[in-house]
């Protein structure tokens, strides 16, 4: 965590002294909304619902295991939904891109690919969301569309929106960037269909979502795997590159994983081997879809499911069909 992520999390007013540019930010922000909301700007309308799920402040919430989440509720009740994605931190040129089983974190981004391990449904990067929500349509024929992200890509009109809340930094300072982790104010959150908090405590009208965490997985073999509980007795080096990897560490601790260091490194941070020490490593599944290629047999991911409530998955559903119906 650098020195202002810190200063936002501990309220630190120092941030003050980036007042003029927040200002600045602000206006940028506020003028470009308001061209999309009177046709300055074109926002273009789907035929499909559209689902942003996304967040109001920067770094990882735990958008990823909910869009995956989502999609599985969706294929229960016999959508054919697909999923749109930035692909952030790709180097892709042929857009759209349907992301494929053998696709790389290095052309489509690391979420896409960890996406791709998970959902059985079309998967498209572009980071024009129209002309990807197009291709979605016009190649796969899906009923529905999930963004990954883009809460703020206004060029594409969307039916629901989610916002995905960190339960333990939540907003932070409150302030906008970059005085603080805010992308937009925080009454942002009473205008968007739902606000799930990933761990902590939930408020009125919101929906607890809490990440639940499986058997460990060998990155040399796949179909190779043992509980996390093998790991309490030797000394363990545990890495994330992921919006929040405290939250990881304190995972590995809840479970009594032998922590004999925690290295981190910035999001989406592009691994080689020589940042990665001898011994036992121990990742998230986002930073081993970086690491495979050049992985030691001792190398381990834990992967992690989203749980939602029963009562969130109703009135998510409840609102899906009421846009299909024409009910917005």
């Amino acid at each position: 965590m650098s020195w202002l992520e810190r200063a936002w999390y501990s309220k630190n007013p120092i941030v003050w002294l980036l007042w003029p540019l927040t200002a600045l930010f602000w206006a940028i922000s506020t003028l470009r909304k308001k061209a999309y909301q009177r046709g300055i700007f074109k926002s273009v309308k789907l035929p499909v619902p559209v689902i942003v799920v996304g967040n109001i402040s920067v770094g990882g919430t735990g958008k990823t295991p909910l869009v995956i989440r989502l999609v599985e509720i969706l294929r229960q009740e016999g959508y054919h939904p697909g999923v749109l994605s930035r692909g952030y931190g790709g180097k892709g040129i042929d857009y759209p891109q349907l992301v494929q089983t053998e696709s790389s974190a290095a052309e489509v981004g690391d979420e896409p690919v960890l996406m791709r391990q998970h959902i059985r449904c079309p998967l498209v990067v572009d980071p024009n969301r129209v002309r990807g929500g197009q291709y979605l349509l016009e190649q796969h024929r899906c009923d529905v569309i999930i963004c990954d992200d883009g809460l703020q890509h206004y060029a594409l009109d969307r039916d629901i929106e989610l916002v995905v809340m960190d339960g333990q930094r939540r907003l932070g300072n409150r302030y906008l960037l970059p005085m603080g982790p805010l992308r937009e104010g925080a009454e942002r959150m009473n205008s968007v269909d739902f606000v799930v908090v990933n761990g902590g405590m939930v408020r009125k009208g919101d929906f607890l979502m809490s990440l639940e965490s499986g058997r460990l997985v060998n990155l040399q073999q796949a179909n190779k795997s043992l509980p996390i509980s093998e790991l309490q007795q030797q000394p363990v080096t545990a890495i994330a590159a992921i919006g929040n990897p405290q939250r990881f560490f304190d995972l590995l601790k809840s479970k009594q994983v032998n922590l004999a260091q925690c290295l981190v490194f910035a999001d989406h941070h592009r691994f080689k081997p020589k940042d990665i020490p001898a011994g036992t490593v121990l990742m998230t599944e986002k930073d081993a879809v970086k690491c495979r290629e050049f992985a030691q047999q001792n190398w381990w991911y834990l992967p992690v499911s989203a749980k939602l409530t029963e009562e969130f998955r109703q009135l998510f559903l409840k609102k899906v069909k009421a846009v299909k119906n024409g009910v917005r």
